[in-house]
């Protein structure tokens, strides 16, 4: 399936908050914090017209154990491997995907790379051009969603490099393992 890259969409923040509410809503006193990541979280970037939401919680046996709310608003866990994370996906009614959530436990809430990344691109202008061009060209190749991710992974690491140095964090990989 092509990689759908497109202008930056002004209605993507307020789609992102009400997808905030809504969770709060359906699974009240679990979140402890929810944002909008990614790129459709940094004004002016071209971005995959999905959003992304990262949520904090103390455990995540109490978004486990609540599933039915999630999948009461559509959206479906998906095992991604990556510990210490839950993943779900919501599509549109035409079935395209709509929103990811990625849920995570507080402890490591102020050190996750997607807040890093959106807050190093949101404050450097020349990085998120920079990286709108590379996702840009790699859509335009004909890639599969794996060869689209992997190509911007140095460009990704790089820059959360970048933040974690200022931030004085450990340097990590950009993608768990």
């Amino acid at each position: 399936m092509p990689i759908d890259v497109i202008d930056y969409d002004p209605d993507w923040p307020e789609r992102a908050e009400r997808a905030c509410e809504e969770l709060t809503a359906s699974l009240p006193g679990v979140f402890l914090e929810i944002e909008h990541v990614g790129s459709t979280a940094v004004p002016g970037l071209a971005a995959k017209p999905i959003i992304d939401l990262m949520a904090s919680v103390r455990l995540l046996a109490a978004v486990t154990d609540r599933e039915a709310a999630l999948e009461g608003l559509g959206y479906r866990r998906e095992e991604t491997g990556m510990p210490g994370r839950l993943f779900y996906r919501r599509e549109d009614p035409a079935g395209r995907r709509s929103h990811h959530l990625h849920v995570v436990t507080a402890d490591t809430w102020e050190s996750r790379n997607e807040r890093l990344l959106r807050d190093h691109l949101r404050a450097d202008p020349q990085a998120a051009a920079e990286y709108a061009a590379l996702k840009r060209a790699l859509a335009s190749g004909d890639p599969d969603g794996l060869a689209y991710t992997r190509g911007k992974t140095g460009m990704i690491q790089r820059f959360v490099d970048e933040a974690r140095r200022s931030r004085g964090l450990p340097l990590v990989p950009v993608w768990e393992e």
